[in-house]
């Protein structure tokens, strides 16, 4: 299995920085696309930005141009720049992956979804 840590959130003005962090461990070589979530209490889950295997990234229009994702294969870690934060950036932000049968190393390996437990970002106006 993988098991996922988040951490880098914080309490920031809005105009301010933030870099999240998520590290991945365990069978890494077995993961597919890994993505920030983030969530307000009582709101659904939103997705963020996504970093595919070969590096290709998308994000949510309400970050693009300010949020930077990004990924270090040597660290087993995934990062998320995030500059001018805004108050409505507030939320706690999830690292997600699925992992499955992503080449001969991971035969077998039923497909699941995998969740790290969340970091907390608090932007004040």
């Amino acid at each position: 299995q993988v098991k996922l840590v988040e951490s880098g959130g914080g309490s920031v003005q809005a105009g301010g920085s933030l870099r999240l962090s998520c590290r991945a461990s365990g069978r890494t070589l077995c993961k597919y696309a890994m993505n920030w979530y983030r969530q307000v209490p009582g709101k659904a889950r939103e997705f963020v930005s996504r970093i595919d295997r070969d590096g290709t990234t998308t994000y949510a229009d309400s970050v693009k141009g300010r949020f930077t994702i990004s990924q270090d294969n040597t660290k087993n870690t995934m990062y998320l720049q995030m500059n001018t934060l805004k108050p409505e950036d507030t939320a706690m932000y999830y690292c997600e992956t699925h992992i499955g049968p992503v080449s001969m190393l991971c035969s077998g390996l039923r497909y699941s979804e995998v969740w790290g437990q969340g970091t907390l970002v608090t932007v004040s106006s």
